[in-house]
């Protein structure tokens, strides 16, 4: 028989993960587009958290401000759109 336990969340605020390594010997454009996708989720969810849950709404003006809220280079115009795609794929 299976018993359910219950873990108590930690009281320590959340940590990032440590990053690891990128693996070596995949094409440049690979690690540009891995980068990229990684910005935008990013953002995506930096828009959300502050209450942008529509696409049209997330202009390239307000996701440039939010990367700069976090410290992130400006995205390019086909970062802001993978964001805009990932939030419209969201709802």
């Amino acid at each position: 028989m299976a018993v359910a336990t219950v873990t108590p969340l930690p009281l320590e605020p959340w940590k990032p993960l440590r990053k690891k390594p990128l693996p070596a010997g995949r094409p440049r454009e690979w690690y540009v587009s891995h980068n990229r996708r990684l910005k935008a989720m990013r953002l995506a969810i930096a828009l959300l958290d502050a209450g942008v849950y529509i696409a049209s709404k997330a202009d390239d003006k307000t996701i440039r401000a939010t990367a700069h809220t976090l410290g992130i280079h400006p995205p390019s115009a086909t970062t802001c759109r993978m964001v805009r795609a990932l939030i419209r794929s969201t709802h």
